[in-house]
């Protein structure tokens, strides 16, 4: 079966190949009568543009990067639909590269995603330097987390969010709370634990910190020791959802009741937060929305459009469920 070229739509048109060319990629001067007569010759020979000849040509794939750490953890996939929904009723397709938190897989990515000529970039990953995207040249957004002060960043109010917890547990009758951190340096995570901070030295509550990542297993682990060596603890507040799931586990393991002698609070306010049992309370960021404005604003960039800021914080709310007491319900 012959195959249908750009030199067969050319001579069906009776123009040029260039002039094909041109309105494929919507680049360069076509007369109108031109255009039209290459769009008929397109559907009556049912033509098919190479993509890679077209990305080649016009330097630009219609594909956008997206760069994740952890696709295990049911928060990322929920950004990733999103901004699936938004690139593609604009005409994108998105490329989907989860690193594991790796440095170097992280590197890799960036690497073959600017040999595809991908059109921009969203990036959910906190193990690149600033420098290490440099060479990229195309528009870049930051989901969760800030990397610069000249990359637009979308975030939700995670100081505000952890504020939240915390007095939440205090009102719930708390007098120990421990805070199990996400990764050091990650901004998200260093705004909700300066939020925690804050609410426990003003209020002069007994407290400890301890790293935990997002991870199942590590806040299982680090929640298993913590209890042990300080059975007074009678509150946590967990950085992600994943993490309260971790503690809730090792809580269970250890005899604790929840909420009766130990609550718990979480942050993200993924699904899974309400098939735990008991249902998890939680700080809920709006996921969904965060996705879809970066995917926004990436494709504002590819339309040469001025951003409003490089900043863009999203309000989190309280979601009351089984793992803490009423408020003003004393232990």
């Amino acid at each position: 079966m012959k195959v249908t070229t750009i030199r067969d739509v050319a001579k069906y048109a009776n123009v040029s190949a260039a002039t094909v060319s041109r309105v494929l990629n919507k680049k360069g001067y076509v007369s109108k009568e031109a255009e039209e007569a290459v769009v008929k010759a397109i559907e009556k020979l049912n033509f098919q543009p190479n993509a890679v000849a077209r990305t080649l040509y016009s330097k630009s794939s219609r594909m956008i990067g997206l760069i994740l750490p952890d696709i295990t953890n049911p928060y990322f996939p929920e950004l990733a639909r999103a901004i699936e929904d938004v690139a593609l009723s604009n005409g994108y397709t998105v490329v989907l590269c989860n690193t594991d938190d790796d440095e170097k897989k992280e590197k890799q990515y960036i690497e073959a995603l600017k040999q595809k000529y991908v059109d921009g970039i969203i990036l959910v990953t906190n193990q690149l330097d600033v420098t290490d995207l440099a060479p990229m040249a195309v528009p870049i957004i930051a989901l969760d987390r800030i990397l610069s002060e000249d990359i637009p960043a979308v975030v939700s109010e995670n100081e505000n969010g952890a504020i939240v917890a915390t007095e939440h547990l205090i009102d719930c009758g708390c007098k120990f709370i421990a805070h199990l951190r996400g990764p050091i340096g990650l901004t998200s995570a260093e705004d909700r634990l300066r939020g925690f901070q804050s609410v426990v030295q003003q209020k002069g509550i007994a407290n400890i910190v301890v790293n935990s990542d997002f991870n199942f297993e590590k806040s299982e682990e680090v929640t298993m020791q913590l209890l042990k060596k300080y059975p007074t603890i009678d509150g946590i507040f967990t950085s992600s959802d994943i993490t309260a799931a971790g503690a809730m586990k090792a809580a269970h393991t250890l005899g604790r009741t929840i909420p009766d002698n130990l609550q718990i609070i979480g942050f993200d306010g993924i699904p899974l937060g309400k098939m735990l049992a008991p249902s998890l309370t939680t700080i809920e960021q709006p996921i969904y929305e965060m996705g879809a404005l970066g995917a926004r604003l990436l494709i504002q960039q590819f339309e040469n459009k001025t951003l409003d800021t490089n900043l863009y914080k999203l309000p989190t709310k309280l979601v009351v469920r089984g793992t803490t007491k009423m408020r003003g319900e004393k232990a």
